[in-house]
């Protein structure tokens, strides 16, 4: 199965570790290669986890909104990879395990830090200057279309079924639901809305690559993503100076968005999804990425006052509803008795 992207930056879930399957959000730092083992007797734990991590993710479209009010988008997006960076390398050091090695292995992580967090994370804090944080919340839920689509053209293990088309075209009926299409994109700002968009299509881009070079590498998750981090870390570095200039100043609540955004939704917020996937496995981590738009649209709506249309509520759900249909599978046939 193959789940969207989240906002964090969450990592896959995989189904094995020839055949990872993306987890959500605005996200993923790197393929998941070999999820431990599930430990018993914890069950009330991952469903603390569970819950967290979809508040995280979902409040992630708000920092940004937040965020962006201090600094520029750039800006915004190099402090929460940073942070999750730090994050992610301080448990790895704890946990004493080491980057992963290998030229080739460095070069493909640095093109999945580019399409999984550099890009998208980058073009959500430019959409938000002009659209709402719901709206960037619920276009966040397409990924799994956008997944879909390209993995049957790019992956020969995924086959197309009626189920699955149907399930597209009621997926992408939902995304013109929500952008109000029969009156020009319910009054939202267009070039905001195509960016939005645009990086969920860069986490299903994303995704495709990492499960066509990055699986099977034999190091951990955490190892990858710590690494892939570090790399989209270092893009932004590189790429933000020469954008923006230093802030005048820095106001406390858009520091505490980007604080928020990187050290929890980004690095935290891996960490969580690791448990989960430890202790109930990965189909049920990646099911967190379904209250995502969720969140994203109760907290823009209660806490920045922003206005909710009927089309939004309803094409997400049509959105949802048609991911779920597009991934799923085909049961296996019983076996002919003899």
């Amino acid at each position: 199965m193959t789940a969207p992207a989240a906002p964090g930056g969450a990592v896959p879930a995989p189904a094995s570790p020839a055949s990872p399957a993306p987890a959500p959000a605005t996200a993923g730092p790197a393929v998941t290669v070999s999820p431990p083992a599930p430990r018993r007797g914890r069950a009330l734990d991952w469903r603390i986890a569970f819950a967290a991590l979809s508040l995280i993710w979902g409040f992630s479209f708000l920092l940004i909104k937040v965020g962006g009010e201090g600094f520029a988008p750039l800006q915004v997006t190099l402090g929460r990879l940073a942070l999750g960076t730090a994050v992610l390398v301080a448990a790895l050091v704890l946990r004493r395990e080491r980057f992963p090695r290998g030229l080739r292995t460095w070069g493909h992580l640095a093109v999945a830090a580019f399409l999984l967090n550099s890009l998208p994370f980058s073009l959500f804090a430019y959409a938000e200057e002009t659209i709402p944080s719901m709206l960037a919340g619920i276009c966040n839920s397409t990924t799994p279309l956008f997944s879909m689509v390209l993995s049957l053209v790019a992956l020969s293990e995924d086959r197309p079924t009626r189920r699955r088309a149907a399930g597209l075209g009621l997926g992408f009926a939902g995304v013109l639901t929500v952008l109000g299409a029969w009156q020009g994109f319910s009054g939202h700002d267009a070039a905001g809305t195509v960016m939005a968009l645009a990086a969920s299509l860069s986490y299903a881009v994303g995704w495709i690559y990492v499960r066509r070079f990055l699986s099977g590498t034999g190091h951990s998750s955490l190892s990858m993503s710590s690494a892939q981090l570090t790399l989209g870390t270092l893009q932004l570095a590189l790429v933000t100076p020469l954008f923006t200039s230093m802030p005048d100043s820095f106001p406390m609540l858009p520091v505490l968005a980007v604080v928020a955004l990187g050290a929890l939704g980004t690095g935290l917020a891996f960490l969580l999804q690791y448990g989960i996937v430890a202790e109930a496995g990965p189909t049920v981590a990646t099911m967190v990425t379904y209250l995502i738009p969720v969140v994203a649209t109760a907290a823009g709506v209660l806490l920045l006052g922003e206005p909710l249309g009927w089309n939004e509520p309803v094409g997400a759900v049509i959105v949802l509803i048609g991911a779920a249909l597009a991934q799923s599978r085909p049961r296996p046939a019983p076996p002919k008795s003899s």
